[in-house]
């Protein structure tokens, strides 16, 4: 792709394909000075882009009332029309049903009807002022389901747990909150986040969470010419190593069930009956557990049974990282248990790391209430 960076004109090597897809809010909830200083971004941050039937192609949808198409990938194939078909977008008004436009975009605009192409890198901008009507979490996941990566630039405040759900994982890669007047500060970095996910010819991983990731490649085998192997295993522990066979038609995968804050090497072998096709390879560092509202599941906790009167269980706690919520049935101290310390009560106690550092304890177990951690 050619573009030019101030008065010097660049140029890259690399082949781009892929439909990009921006929402844009329309409603009456954003100025018409907001709406102009937006546009002027798109159209910005398209400069770079070589657009054709081979190459990328963009559409826009505004938010309103009701979704409304400005004009679908097939539409425009040059930088000239597209940049002119951007200034003379006008502002719908209207409220912002953004979780109805969501939906229209996987039901309508990411078919072939509206120009997308099979087997391509999809990817979706959402422009918002951080005012949205209705749900966007869950039509959004249905998006990213099928392999389109979202990245939204809120230019309002909006909700950081509802944008940061609705983005790709991991959030500070594909959410942007930024004032409309400073929007040409996130541009450079949004123009090469979506060239690395629509450059061609490579394995690359999308949605990284703690104990999960999503894989695309490009189509270099069909259900016809071969399969896949895929291989996964922690950096450095080749004994761990996890294989799965897949027909030639598939261009993603979700690989999950992983270790947080992990490496994990990644190799792609496309055994072709045609041709040799070398090996993809990657590497994929898996995110730190989150905290969910209420704690978390501490690790480092082994559950033993003995042969006592009653369910006993002893707990081994070691390096808790946040405070565990048991529920326990008050008994008299047993003789036949020993241990260095004792928690005998019938209301929900509170333990910290500091309380019961690496240390065991007897109980009664009628109840117990551990709210878990994703890890």
């Amino acid at each position: 792709m050619c573009y030019w960076e101030g008065s010097k004109h660049r140029c890259s090597s690399h082949i781009q394909k892929g439909d990009l897809l921006f929402l844009l809010d329309s409603s009456g909830s954003v100025s018409y000075y907001e709406f102009s200083r937006i546009k002027e971004f798109i159209a910005e941050l398209l400069l770079p882009f070589t657009f054709g039937p081979h190459d990328v192609q963009t559409g826009i949808v505004h938010i309103s009332t009701m979704p409304i198409l400005e004009f679908p990938f097939d539409r425009h194939f040059s930088t000239g029309a597209i940049q002119h078909a951007i200034r003379n977008i006008q502002q719908v008004m209207g409220d912002t049903n953004t979780g109805q436009t969501i939906s229209f975009a996987k039901e309508k605009l990411f078919r072939a009807e509206a120009g997308a192409r099979p087997n391509v890198p999809k990817v979706l901008v959402w422009v918002t002022d951080g005012f949205s009507k209705g749900d966007v979490t869950q039509p959004m996941q249905l998006l990213k389901d099928m392999g389109v990566t979202v990245f939204i630039v809120s230019t309002g405040r909006g909700n950081y747990l509802e944008l940061s759900a609705a983005a790709s994982q991991p959030p500070e890669k594909h959410l942007h909150f930024v004032d409309v007047d400073d929007l040409g500060l996130i541009t450079k970095e949004l123009q090469d986040s979506i060239a690395a996910i629509i450059q061609a010819k490579r394995l690359r991983a999308t949605d990284i969470t703690a104990s999960s990731f999503r894989l695309t490649w490009p189509q270099l085998l069909t259900r016809d010419t071969g399969y896949y192997i895929l291989e996964h295993a922690p950096s450095g522990e080749p004994q761990r190593k996890v294989t799965k066979q897949l027909t030639g038609d598939h261009t993603s995968l979700v690989v999950a069930q992983l270790a947080s804050q992990t490496d994990y090497e990644v190799v792609l072998i496309p055994e072709s009956n045609e041709k040799y096709i070398p090996p993809q390879t990657t590497r994929v560092t898996t995110l730190e557990g989150k905290r969910r509202e209420g704690g978390i599941f501490p690790r480092g906790i082994s559950i033993h049974y003995y042969s006592l009167p009653g369910l006993w269980v002893l707990w081994r706690i070691a390096a808790l990282l946040s405070p565990l919520v048991l529920l326990l049935t008050r008994l008299a101290r047993p003789s036949s248990c020993h241990s260095s310390s004792y928690v005998l009560a019938s209301s929900p106690l509170m333990f910290s790391e500091k309380q019961l550092p690496n240390t065991e304890a007897c109980f009664f177990l009628k109840y117990v209430v551990v709210l878990r951690l994703e890890i």
